[in-house]
């Protein structure tokens, strides 16, 4: 249970960070606002033009008799509003990774160099084309992976009682699974950690991955959120990769040296203790 705090902890910590340098957090919000007035002018065009789709795409209902043309169009209508918005939900993280490769990587380096204790960060070598060719590739394949457990769990929304409790809390888990895969792939990806192995990587601490990308996954339910919380999430995520690779933070090294600088006093304390406490026998 102590990987589940300490992924939580990843995540407040990446949000500390971010709020103690405003010019990165300025730069990560770039992105996701980006992302955000792409998705909605799309979304508010679906809205505008989508029974005109629906109409286009339904000939065959040209004929039928009212109101079963307006119900029959209403509904694909309101479906088709209803799916692009979850598409809109699910890639929203991945979009707004891609668009912002160069700020999210320029934030992930600068927050490995600050926590590192000899000040460096792993760098790419990698062109930034095909450092983008190989995100979008993985996110793609990610995404397929998100949505066949998708359609899984809905399946499963349909027994009685586990469909509406078990079934949501497991869909969350999963959400925050993929969350902080897409999240941590900035940091690990620059190390040139392929995908297979960064699976494996995060499988082996379950408890640390939910602990970080479960509750930033439903933070990220709430409208307009995510685009806040982005620049904290890449900083977290970059804290829990080194946590993932056993990396040594400047952290790590202060309370390593704090608690050999206790041993070693202690150490005297007891030296000097037995050197001036003799008892003498009468």
């Amino acid at each position: 249970m102590r990987d589940l705090g300490a992924g939580f902890g990843h995540l407040v910590k990446g949000q500390r960070w971010v709020a103690q340098h405003g010019k990165q957090y300025g730069f990560g919000l770039l992105p996701g606002l980006i992302t955000l007035v792409l998705y909605a002018g799309a979304l508010i065009s679906l809205a505008l033009w989508g029974d005109d789709l629906v109409t286009w795409a339904t000939p065959f209902a040209d004929t039928w008799p009212s109101p079963w043309l307006g119900l029959f169009r209403g509904f694909l209508t309101a479906v088709l509003f209803a799916l692009a918005l979850l598409l809109a939900v699910l890639t929203f993280t991945a979009v707004t990774l891609l668009v912002g490769q160069p700020f999210y990587e320029s934030l992930s380096e600068t927050v490995d160099r600050d926590v590192s204790p000899d000040g460096t960060a792993p760098r790419s070598d990698l062109p930034l084309h095909r450092e983008l060719w190989i995100s979008a590739r993985d996110s793609l394949r990610i995404l397929v992976r998100a949505a066949l457990w998708g359609v899984l769990l809905f399946a499963l929304g349909f027994l009685p009682f586990v469909g509406q409790t078990v079934v949501p809390v497991i869909g969350f888990f999963v959400t925050g699974f993929f969350l902080t895969e897409e999240l941590t792939a900035v940091a690990l990806q620059r190390r040139g950690v392929e995908l297979r192995r960064r699976l494996t990587l995060l499988r082996s601490r379950k408890l640390l991955v939910w602990g970080f990308g479960t509750p930033l996954g439903l933070a990220f339910l709430v409208p307009f959120v995510a685009v806040f919380l982005m620049p904290g999430a890449v900083a977290g995520a970059t804290l829990l990769a080194r946590d993932l690779l056993g990396e040594e933070s400047a952290e790590d090294a202060d309370t390593a040296e704090n608690a050999d600088d206790a041993e070693n006093a202690n150490a005297s304390g007891n030296a000097n203790v037995s050197g001036t406490g003799q008892i003498t026998r009468p």
